[in-house]
């Protein structure tokens, strides 16, 4: 999706003070590798394009959204169990050679213990938990939230997560880093045809193949969207099947019959995690970085050069 109706990029709308960010980590840096040449190396070689694009990246929404708390939020589990028990086909298209691990291009995933190392040291909480994606850590964190909230993702299914009376908003990288769109319940609205806060229904019912979620056969986003418009959402399209309630786009009836035991385990699939049981953390921004001589020892030892100077400059 390139953003949509509603979706404004970035710049053009007015964040607000004293925000707090939260950051789907993975998402950011997969995009950051892919957006930025492998030739960008520290002075042993190593690939560092992602690390940089991932620092550049939150220099830019630092200075443009003004966060006072950020959080890099981390997928201590990438394919929970409880999903693919639900669903076993759940990323299952990820698997590497193993058949446990997320396969992940070796020149990334050198780079992934340097950026856990680097947020750590900047006193920028790295926060994941046993049995959780980022998307649950990130439900959990903006459900606790008392301040308006930024999710920053590549990806679609944290438009569920949207709330115009909370402030909960997306900004979606997907356009890459000069196109971030802001996404509120009027954007989802406007792109997909439902109601702002709706999407995790509308996303059961039609699937999402970059996820593994295989969605109702022969439902498609069209019919998706007049089943949320007429029933409100998974439970009540399972309620007027159960009632043999009429209102059924044509065909859909059977289709959806058929694909029963989908729509009752579907939503514990989709549904992000709001109630992880994380401890206290202190999420906002250091002052001063708590660990500098490992900062300095780091961004020579990779050639992180201005990416990190300026990084530490709008986090500080």
């Amino acid at each position: 999706m390139a953003g949509g109706p509603g979706a404004a990029p970035w710049g053009d709308r007015v964040a607000v003070v004293g925000s707090l960010m939260l950051l789907d980590t993975a998402s950011l840096y997969f995009r950051a590798f892919f957006g930025v040449p492998e030739t960008v190396t520290a002075p042993d070689g190593t690939p560092v394009n992602a690390v940089r694009g991932l620092l550049d990246m939150m220099t830019r929404l630092v200075r443009a959204r003004h966060p006072t708390s950020l959080v890099a939020c981390w997928d201590a589990d990438w394919r929970p169990a409880f999903r693919v028990a639900a669903v076993p086909t759940y990323k299952a298209h990820r698997l590497s050679a193993d058949g446990v691990a997320e396969e992940v291009p070796p020149n990334l995933a050198v780079q992934i213990p340097v950026i856990e190392e680097l947020l750590t040291a900047a006193g920028i909480p790295v926060i994941g938990h046993e049995g959780c994606e980022a998307d649950d850590i990130i439900g959990t964190l903006a459900a606790r939230s008392t301040e308006p909230v930024d999710v920053v993702t590549g990806d679609r299914d944290l438009f569920q997560l949207v709330d115009d009376a909370r402030g909960v908003k997306i900004i979606y990288t997907v356009r890459g880093l000069q196109n971030l769109d802001v996404i509120d319940e009027a954007a989802v609205a406007a792109k997909y045809g439902i109601p702002g806060r709706a999407y995790a229904d509308f996303a059961a019912l039609r699937g999402d193949p970059s996820d593994g979620l295989p969605g109702i056969p022969g439902i498609g986003e069209k019919t998706a969207a007049a089943l949320v418009n007429s029933f409100g959402g998974i439970d009540g399209i399972r309620t007027a099947l159960d009632m043999g309630h009429g209102g059924f786009p044509k065909g859909a009836r059977d289709k959806l019959a058929k694909a029963r035991d989908y729509l009752d385990v579907s939503m514990s699939v989709v549904r992000v995690v709001e109630n992880a049981p994380l401890p206290p953390v202190t999420v906002t921004l250091p002052v001063v970085p708590p660990r500098p001589v490992v900062i300095k020892d780091l961004g020579e030892r990779w050639g992180l050069g201005s990416s990190l100077s300026r990084f530490m400059d709008a986090v500080s």
